[in-house]
């Protein structure tokens, strides 16, 4: 997420929800679904996790050396694979498919967060004055109806790779004011209500931010994931990537170990 518009940046609160479950071995059915085949950990082929959007992901400067997300990655994969950064800090939904184009050939899982910066830019919303609470929350289904499209359209641009796919919803924002804090929550559920929906559409894994930073100190600043949370979110994603096997059930991780 960004600084860039708002003066501030956004933590991370990790759940993950898998609408049908990750990988680690494809079956026949899979292959039919369109989604390429990745042996992973098992001996036979290394996996590598290519983490995609924004600094939920690249929170390099945020934190102090060896708390980035992607180095704590590479340690819980230790000898079962490899992690890549593509992710960058300020990124929107919009900029996926050119971090797509950056990607090796060998990148065997992809992990998507982005979106906070695209509710940064609409943090303006809440602020507008309105008439009624109807046309207040006409103008929030405007905004969400925009991120929805969007993040549909970038959801099949990664589909093309046919690489099995983590998503992140938005954590929730730790502002120092009380109000504003409460009302900008409130406002990223119809951010994170788009991100749950197309997950389970396409039946993909989701991580829910919202649920894993569930302490103070798993946030850097108001919006931006600290060395702790960062490990949380590595511990995860580990998870899913090396034992979860991507067959289409449906799968809701809120802590690292434990689904629902």
């Amino acid at each position: 997420m960004s600084l860039s518009e708002s003066g501030f940046r956004e933590p991370c609160n990790p759940i993950l929800l898998n609408r049908r479950s990750l990988l680690l071995g494809f079956s026949a059915t899979t292959l039919l679904n369109g989604v390429r085949p990745v042996q992973a950990y098992k001996g036979e082929r290394m996996i590598k996790v290519a983490l995609i959007g924004d600094s939920i992901f690249d929170n390099g400067a945020y934190v102090a050396a060896g708390g980035e997300v992607i180095t704590h990655l590479k340690h819980e994969l230790g000898g079962k694979g490899d992690a890549i950064l593509v992710a960058r800090d300020g990124a929107v939904v919009a900029d996926v498919p050119k971090q797509l184009s950056a990607l090796p050939d060998d990148v065997t899982h992809l992990a998507v967060s982005v979106g906070g910066n695209d509710a940064l830019r609409n943090i303006d919303v809440l602020a507008r004055p309105a008439r009624s609470i109807a046309e207040a929350l006409s103008t929030v289904a405007d905004v969400r109806d925009d991120f929805l499209s969007a993040y549909a359209q970038m959801l099949d641009k990664v589909a093309e790779l046919g690489i099995p796919t983590i998503l992140c919803t938005i954590y929730d924002v730790q502002l120092p004011d009380p109000a504003q804090r409460r009302a900008a929550n409130l406002a990223l559920v119809v951010f994170n209500d788009s991100i749950l929906r197309e997950a389970s559409s396409r039946k993909l894994p989701v991580v829910d931010l919202r649920v894993i930073f569930d302490e103070p100190d798993d946030y850097a600043n108001a919006i931006e994931p600290s060395g702790r949370g960062a490990a949380k979110i590595a511990s995860v994603i580990n998870q899913i990537s090396t034992e979860h096997e991507f067959r289409g059930s449906a799968s809701l991780y809120s802590k690292q170990g434990k689904r629902t």
